[in-house]
């Protein structure tokens, strides 16, 4: 039974609807203080709240997935990812993680970045741009392994493509069959790039798997009675882990493709920081309410979306797609998931009467 003490859906977003004040204040002053004329303070004003809408259409499925993890954490573990993750998201993935980028290219200091941030950002995104590459790889093929990971799963036995996933399922049995397919597609894509830019590929791609697989390990090792990374989530310290790197890696997309909009590293931090908590409310919401208890295939949409995405970032190492593209594809997956499971809980509505 969910304890939601009556909660309604707006009591769930109330931080992030102050953090959305906040945030878009602090964008139209900033717009203010380097343009000073009402034009310059309106463009950064509306650029704030684009990203936001584009970080929560991007990350909506992240929030999903979180929420599957989430609701069989500890109390306490449950407690932590919800505070710490929050400052975890929005501080280290939208401030430290770009800037640290810069530090790693540029081969300068933080400092030094701080300042080629707010004095040169036309630099400053060249730099986050041309390691794209690097960066699609590398969270491609950890979110590409966290989506085959739930369906290549012999003990999956809910649907919804079914003529697809049942298949997956029952290619489970074949040990290491996801990793075996994830470095069949590296080398795929690897063969479309020319020298340096195919060995960077492949060597980011082989890193973002190793990351999986050390998480999983680590999360074995901290959470001693979890088996699997499906069940990760039931443990504390392991569990936080695996979903810290899983916000990483959704964040990369976010991150990367915000540049297109602005090359004001603030600017960026703000949008996407509104973002993030609207991800993280809908989390907490899912989780109390028991919305994926409730809408059957409204995770396996989450886990397509998550797919595609992974996809999509491989295919960005080749081609530009705009973000628009990758945040209506997964919104619409997830809207047909939860469609299905309407038309589902509706037809076998009398299977399950109202006490």
């Amino acid at each position: 039974m969910n304890k939601t003490g009556g909660k309604t859906t707006l009591s769930y977003l109330t931080w992030a609807i102050v953090s959305t004040v906040i945030g878009l204040a602090l964008g139209a002053w900033l717009g203010w203080q380097s343009t000073g004329t009402i034009s310059g303070m309106a463009t950064v004003f509306f650029i704030c709240a684009v990203l936001a809408v584009l970080e929560i259409s991007l990350s909506f499925d992240n929030a999903i997935v979180n929420a599957n993890k989430l609701k069989d954490m500890t109390p306490l573990w449950q407690k932590r990812f919800l505070t710490w993750g929050i400052l975890i998201a929005v501080f280290g993935m939208r401030i430290i993680f770009p800037l640290l980028i810069v530090v790693i290219a540029a081969k300068i200091g933080p400092i030094e970045a701080v300042k080629l941030a707010a004095s040169n950002p036309e630099e400053y995104a060249r730099i986050m741009n041309d390691a794209h590459l690097p960066i699609a790889a590398f969270g491609g093929t950890f979110l590409m392994m966290v989506g085959l990971t739930y369906f290549f799963n012999a003990e999956k036995d809910v649907h919804w493509i079914a003529f697809i996933e049942k298949r997956l399922a029952r290619f489970a049995t074949i040990k290491g069959v996801e990793i075996a397919f994830v470095l069949a597609l590296i080398l795929l894509f690897s063969s479309f790039l020319e020298g340096d830019a195919a060995t960077q590929f492949v060597y980011s791609a082989i890193y973002g798997l190793l990351t999986f697989l050390a998480v999983e390990v680590v999360g074995g090792l901290l959470d001693a009675s979890q088996k699997t990374m499906s069940a990760a989530a039931q443990g504390g310290l392991g569990a936080f882990i695996y979903l810290e790197v899983l916000d990483a890696s959704f964040s990369f997309d976010g991150v990367i493709g915000a540049f297109a909009l602005t090359q004001n590293l603030f600017i960026i931090a703000i949008g996407l920081g509104i973002g993030a908590m609207y991800v993280r409310s809908m989390t907490i919401m899912l989780v109390e309410k028991g919305t994926l208890a409730e809408y059957r295939y409204l995770e396996h949409g989450a886990f397509w979306a998550i797919l595609i995405l992974s996809v999509i970032m491989y295919v960005q190492t080749l081609a530009h797609i705009p973000e628009v593209i990758t945040g209506l594809g997964g919104a619409t997956l997830i809207g047909i998931s939860l469609w299905s499971s309407i038309r589902y809980n509706r037809a076998n509505a009398h299977h399950h009467p109202a006490e």
